[in-house]
């Protein structure tokens, strides 16, 4: 597995958090929890043209 960190913000409590994506599982979207204050994130992934492209919207719309 090729590991590469990315960089979010926390749509409820506006805290950088970094996941682990793998890019060669291609486009994603996941739902991770903010460590800080536990409201779900709903991560998607986008890979195009070698770049990673990352969105983040709150889980619970």
């Amino acid at each position: 597995m090729d590991r590469k960190p990315i960089h979010v913000t926390c749509p409820a409590c506006w805290q950088d958090c970094e996941l682990d994506i793998d890019p060669t599982l291609g486009d994603q979207q996941f739902i991770e929890d903010c460590w800080v204050c536990c409201r779900p994130m709903n991560i998607t992934v986008t890979l195009w043209d070698g770049e990673v492209q990352v969105e983040v919207s709150d889980g619970n719309d």
